[in-house]
């Protein structure tokens, strides 16, 4: 599917990495306790690697587990029903829990991590995104750290896909369209 598609770049492989690095600052400036780091799975699994490197590199020594939540399933628009396909493994009693994801877009996935972490017990749930669509929002939640605002497109790459295609690509881009070319 991707062989006969290009690709625009939005962010590149050193504007992620800069970002990421600069990311990991700022949460080490929050001063987190008994850090756990939550990848949501798929699509961040890139940037949740690049960036446990990082807040290591800033001082920090987060343990870290994995939730993978779907609203998406096969499609490009969210559901709007938030299933838990993979659970969590750690207690995150009296813990700060960093929820990390791709992009928050509506923001049901995000926000639906968070009430259940919160509810769980833990001390404090910060959210880390990559990307951030604030127009596309239909849920009430914020990412405490923002990597980018990014334009209304829909974006693949650096673990983000369409069809389990472009996950692999370094950098962050949007699909070229035929009305693009035209």
């Amino acid at each position: 599917m991707s062989g006969d598609r290009k690709v625009k770049v939005l962010y590149d492989e050193r504007a992620i990495a800069d970002r990421t690095e600069a990311l990991a600052m700022e949460i080490a400036a929050a001063e987190p306790k008994d850090l756990l780091v939550v990848a949501i799975l798929k699509g961040s699994f890139m940037f949740a690697a690049d960036l446990l490197r990082a807040l290591h590199r800033a001082g920090l020594e987060p343990q870290v587990e994995f939730f993978h939540l779907s609203s998406y399933l096969e499609g490009t628009v969210s559901s709007g029903n938030v299933k838990i396909l993979r659970d969590i493994e750690s207690s995150v009693r009296d813990r700060d829990v960093l929820l990390v994801d791709d992009i928050l877009e509506s923001g049901r996935t995000l926000a639906f991590a968070k009430d259940l972490l919160a509810a769980r017990g833990s001390r404090r749930v910060l959210i880390c995104t990559m990307l951030e669509k604030p127009g596309k929002r239909v849920v009430a939640v914020d990412a405490d750290f923002v990597g980018f605002v990014c334009p209304d497109v829909f974006v693949v790459g650096y673990g983000m896909d369409v069809a389990h295609c472009y996950r692999e690509l370094p950098f962050i881009g949007r699909v070229v369209t035929a009305q693009d070319a035209a």
